[in-house]
């Protein structure tokens, strides 16, 4: 693939081709020995570019050896030289693609780096391939890095035997697919123990092997082989390199360092963790969005909560999902602690739902507001943290948390659940600001409406790892729930614009 040239590279270049400030003249790339070498330092990290899950024919390496070799044209190898420099380091440093614009669901303050500050830090840097194999994120990278190179070397020994589709196999069947089960999950690396009778006997034995997957995944433990588990056995180790590779760019985007002080939820396994003085001091499991009501990929910043919150339903949800409810009986909502206003902003308009032909309401333009008073049965629970996104979702505590119990949490209409949030708000509070949870318990059962702002503000990560990994590179893989990772190892093939 031919690299783009741009001639704006060059227009800002200029000033900026010189081995030193004091040899503005003089090439960065060709012409002298400093440049040379520069040059083979950068291409030998080229094409050590897969080692991100970037492909260097994306900056046309072969193209540069064969410029270098003609000895031809010295400007426009220049060129060529400084647009695949300029195109990896930001690739390799804040992401190949423009996140926001590969799925109306991400909406994240990713990184940006100037090209003319790329430009004079390879001038001006004493030690070039020190300076190129800063570029990438820390944290938990590398170890993503190992777990690419391992699953690549996987690949090309491994076997993939796929699971047949049918009606779900239960615990105790009969069923000639349990041999081919037996395969796939020893080919999975899973220890996997001999039948103890009939080869086509899903036994009790197998079934514990299952149940031990399905709980690495992410799925719902019973032992049941239904459709999420035979695609989730199905995934090939292709697959699992591209859900690599997919969160290798997903880590790019955020900042190098996350900060001293943050939440960092994680939607792909359910998980949060609350960083303080940059240690976790808090984790927590969370219940998010359904795939049709997934829950985005946002930064925000959370300044406090409050005590026993009302539930306003958005205009969507008591369109589609309560307007049909209404209509079998206009009194069930009453019955769940709902009421029903005329006015999005006055709360003495409080109408009554049985003197309303709900049948004439267009579900697509639902004209009331519907409000869930708190208590017991409110869908926020007692605790409720409000922060700024263009989505209209929050975090919250739950109503339902015998859901927590559940493998796959994937059950909120986008908002994030958060499983034991009285002991979240003590840590954030970390004994200042007279902060007391008793007196914050005792508000909740007086059903008291109480704000509680935070010492100091915390900002707040939600994104989608579908991959993490321990420090030598041992990946814990989940499902790809909301089918971004495709969306981003399709969108990181494309030539750049």
């Amino acid at each position: 693939m031919r690299v783009p040239l741009f001639i704006a590279v060059l227009a800002f270049c200029a000033p900026l081709l010189g081995a030193s400030p004091s040899r503005a003249d003089e090439p960065l790339w060709t012409g002298s020995r400093v440049a040379e070498a520069r040059t083979q330092t950068l291409l030998k990290t080229l094409r050590a570019a897969g080692d991100h899950g970037l492909d260097p024919a994306w900056y046309g390496v072969e193209q540069i050896e064969q410029a270098l070799k003609s000895s031809a044209d010295a400007a426009r190898t220049d060129q060529m030289i400084g647009e695949a420099f300029a195109a990896y380091a930001s690739d390799v440093s804040t992401g190949r693609i423009n996140a926001n614009s590969i799925d109306p669901d991400i909406s994240i303050e990713q990184r940006k780096v100037k090209r003319e500050d790329l430009f004079k830090a390879a001038a001006e840097t004493p030690d070039f391939g020190a300076w190129l194999a800063n570029l990438p994120p820390k944290g938990d990278y590398p170890a993503l890095q190992k777990a690419l190179a391992t699953w690549r070397e996987k690949r090309a020994a491994s076997r993939y035997t796929p699971m047949p589709t049918g009606d779900a196999l239960k615990p105790g069947m009969t069923d000639p697919r349990v041999p081919v089960l037996r395969t796939r999950l020893a080919e999975l690396e899973l220890t996997v123990p001999p039948p103890a009778g009939l080869p086509e006997n899903y036994d009790d034995a197998l079934v514990m092997v299952v149940r031990a997957y399905q709980q690495t995944k992410g799925l719902t433990v019973d032992g049941v082989i239904g459709a999420n588990t035979i695609r989730s056995l199905n995934t090939s180790l292709d697959d699992r390199i591209q859900q690599i590779v997919a969160n290798l760019e997903r880590r790019r985007w955020l900042p190098q360092d996350l900060g001293q002080r943050y939440v960092f939820v994680n939607t792909g396994d359910y998980s949060m963790v609350f960083v303080n003085a940059g240690e976790p001091v808090f984790q927590g499991q969370v219940i998010v969005g359904t795939p049709k009501h997934p829950t985005p990929e946002i930064q925000s910043t959370m300044y406090g909560f409050q005590t026993n919150p009302y539930w306003t339903v958005p205009q969507s949800i008591a369109g589609d999902e309560y307007l049909p409810l209404l209509r079998r009986d206009p009194y069930a909502l009453a019955n769940q602690g709902f009421k029903i206003f005329a006015s999005w902003s006055d709360n003495d308009s409080e109408v009554d739902p049985g003197a309303i032909d709900w049948s004439t309401v267009n579900p697509k333009a639902f004209p009331y507001r519907v409000r869930q008073e708190p208590g017991a049965t409110n869908a926020l629970g007692y605790i409720f943290f409000p922060f700024q996104n263009k989505y209209g979702i929050y975090m919250h505590d739950t109503a339902t948390r015998w859901l927590f119990t559940e493998g796959s949490r994937n059950f909120s209409h986008g908002c994030i659940r958060l499983q034991n949030p009285l002991d979240f708000v003590e840590k954030v509070f970390g004994g200042r600001g007279n902060f007391d949870k008793g007196r914050v318990q005792k508000a909740i059962d007086d059903g008291d409406q109480v704000h509680y702002s935070f010492p100091e503000s915390v900002k707040l990560y939600v994104t989608y790892r579908t991959v993490t990994a321990a420090s030598d590179g041992t990946p814990t893989f989940r499902d790809d729930v909301y089918g971004r990772d495709r969306k981003v190892v399709a969108a990181m093939g494309r030539p750049r614009s």
